[in-house]
């Protein structure tokens, strides 16, 4: 491979980057719930390595964390169910403040445009039939994702059991592929790849507890409806990298503007929300999460929405610790160094035009950048 032209070289490389994306597209619903189950496997990892320590069965010491994984999801669960209950509930009071939303947007529409209110009615019952169409196609959609959902929620248990039963096999297979001089590197990517993961994962389950109770507390002091359920959504949207906090936003908004017939809600709602993501992006998660492995901003948001557009809302939740991984694996690799360098977010204090040091794959550490410039 090294004696190959550097043309060849990069065209296997970008071909490897293309096989890969088709193999995702093709078998993402084979490969979402493996992938996923593997990032759980890795966070309930230490539990199960501590009741192994007391000679606990290795099949207890597995089960028992996956039945407590399941036990947190059935009160997640709950949990929303019991505030979408109380929202329902309050369904009567929605659909009048939704029609006084809707006759306050005529009127102003009304006062900038030539539309009269009839008018406006009249072109809202042409597009009814357009409308209900694309219902119906979202409605069948839905369905089919619930389904999906459930079949996603039945295997994670069985593929979480079997990856650390035999995790012993899956490393031996990971070690065969590479010479003997290179375990030690291969080791040293395994466990920072534990470390990242673990710290992320773990990370992101705090925030989402402190978020949603942050959030929904301010809220509820304030006297918004639906705080709890706002702060929940907003919290678990917001592990979306960029995309979600806007889903968010929007959600809180509609959620605001169905509760109350009044407009200042919706300005506090969006104050709040503004705050405390404030205070997650730059003094919480930072020191939560710790991560060692950065990514940057426009392969964080590419990440986002190519990992949805090949497998919806779990293809964006798993892109931040699939890229995390890829970037581990990239600076320990002498051929792919490069995609690990576009990846992160090191950048160079000087211009890789004018000082050729940045122009090479070696590691240019603070120190040498101060002796090269």
């Amino acid at each position: 491979m090294n004696n190959l032209p550097l043309t060849v070289k990069r065209s296997i490389e970008l071909l490897g980057l293309v096989l890969l994306g088709t193999l995702f597209i093709i078998g993402r619903s084979i490969l979402m719930p493996i992938i996923m189950a593997f990032f759980i496997s890795i966070v309930i990892l230490p539990v199960f390595r501590f009741l192994r320590r007391y000679r606990v069965p290795e099949p207890l010491a597995i089960v028992l964390p996956i039945l407590l994984l399941i036990t947190v999801l059935g009160l997640i669960i709950w949990f929303f169910s019991a505030q979408i209950s109380l929202l329902v509930a309050d369904f009567p009071q929605i659909k009048k403040n939704v029609s006084t939303h809707l006759n306050a947007l005529s009127n102003w529409i009304f006062s900038i445009s030539d539309y009269s209110t009839q008018q406006q009615v009249e072109l809202i019952n042409k597009n009814t039939d357009d409308l209900l169409s694309f219902a119906g196609k979202t409605a069948s959609g839905a369905a089919v994702t619930v389904s999906s959902l459930f079949i996603f929620l039945g295997l994670l248990p069985i593929y979480i059991y079997l990856i650390l039963f035999y995790k012993s096999i899956l490393l031996r297979f990971i070690f065969m592929w590479f010479k003997d001089d290179a375990h030690e590197k291969v080791k040293e990517a395994i466990y920072e790849t534990e470390v990242i993961i673990k710290s992320y994962l773990i990370g992101l389950l705090i925030q989402v507890s402190y978020m949603t109770i942050l959030l929904g507390l301010i809220l509820m002091v304030i006297g918004i409806k639906h705080a709890l359920l706002i702060g929940v959504i907003f919290a678990i949207l917001n592990l979306i990298p960029y995309v979600g906090a806007l889903l968010g936003n929007i959600i809180g908004v509609l959620l605001t503007l169905t509760s109350s017939p009044e407009l200042w809600p919706v300005i506090t709602v969006l104050c709040v929300i503004a705050g405390v993501q404030f205070l997650d992006n730059n003094i919480l998660m930072p020191r939560i999460v710790g991560s060692k492995v950065k990514i940057n901003a426009l392969f964080a948001i590419l990440g986002v929405i190519i990992g949805g557009n090949i497998a919806g809302v779990a293809g964006m939740f798993l892109s931040m610790p699939i890229i995390a991984v890829l970037k581990i694996i990239f600076d320990r690799t002498e051929m792919f160094r490069q995609w690990g360098v576009l990846l992160g977010d090191e950048r160079p204090s000087k211009s890789p035009m004018t000082y050729p040091i940045f122009r090479k794959k070696i590691r240019v550490s603070s120190k040498t950048q101060a002796d090269n410039h």
